[in-house]
């Protein structure tokens, strides 16, 4: 009983500042920052949500920010693996200092290599670019990566793999067919980082994108939030909040089984 009502509350905390989110995103602007009543729940309205979508075309950012971080979570969930089961697998002279370096770069945060960062991408030309963005992104996600599939393909027996060596399975096939379904909870765990990491990015996307159809979700809900006089519009500023919600919840929800049972990846050995 006392475990039960432990959680409830821990989950209140977070549930009821989202329960409370999605309920000011209905209100008029101007109710959006005054002191909470309860006749403001007679005067809840769609307009922000419908001011969002066709005046601003808020769907096609978004669209674009899905793109950027589906691409970002699937690359990354892919390197990951392969680096992960390179590390796991094969012992090979100086591996233990790579794998030091690049769970070192974990320390490193992009925004100070912002400025090299921006001449590399132009020089590839991929400034201004989805794509470019996608890779980007996937870039500072693969040490976090790394390291957790990893520890994930450590906790698989040795003796699968040799078993089906012994049935004639390249390692590709092995990997594909026989390991891949046991480290699931590492990549739900890299894939949903990565996703969570891309959607929810401002800096780096205020960088790369110069151009206004190619804008990302945050950077949109950034330009729309401000009407023609530089005042801020709470009331899309918290609509816009919900639906850049929507998607991190869902997904976390979809695979919070696997997320957990990966980050728990490699903490007890035997």
């Amino acid at each position: 009983m006392l475990y039960l009502t432990g959680g409830t509350l821990a989950s209140l905390v977070f549930l009821v500042p989202l329960a409370w989110a999605v309920l000011r995103s209905f209100m008029p602007s101007t109710l959006v920052t005054q002191a909470p009543s309860g006749k403001d729940f007679s005067h809840l309205t769609t307009e922000n949500y419908s001011g969002l979508i066709s005046a601003n075309n808020i769907l096609h950012y978004a669209l674009n920010s899905l793109l950027v971080a589906i691409g970002t979570g699937l690359l990354t969930a892919l390197v990951a693996s392969l680096a992960g089961y390179g590390f796991a697998r094969f012992r090979f002279r100086g591996s233990g200092i790579v794998f030091a370096l690049v769970l070192a770069t974990l320390m490193v945060p992009f925004q100070a290599l912002l400025t090299p960062l921006f001449l590399e991408m132009h020089t590839l030309g991929l400034l201004n670019s989805l794509v470019g963005l996608a890779l980007f992104y996937t870039t500072f996600n693969l040490p976090f990566g790394v390291f957790v599939m990893r520890n994930t393909f450590l906790q698989i027996p040795w003796e699968l793999s040799e078993a089906a060596a012994v049935d004639g399975a390249s390692t590709a096939r092995t990997l594909i067919s026989v390991l891949r379904p046991l480290v699931l909870p590492g990549i739900a765990t890299t894939l949903l980082y990565a996703f969570l990491f891309s959607w929810t990015e401002f800096v780096g996307a205020l960088t790369f994108i110069t151009s206004n159809s190619l804008y990302t979700l945050p950077l949109a809900l950034l330009n729309m939030e401000y009407g023609s006089v530089g005042q801020v519009n709470f009331g899309y500023l918290e609509a816009g909040a919900v639906i850049a919600m929507v998607p991190c919840v869902l997904l976390y929800v979809g695979l919070q089984r696997f997320y957990i049972r990966g980050l728990t990846s490699g903490v007890v050995k035997g």
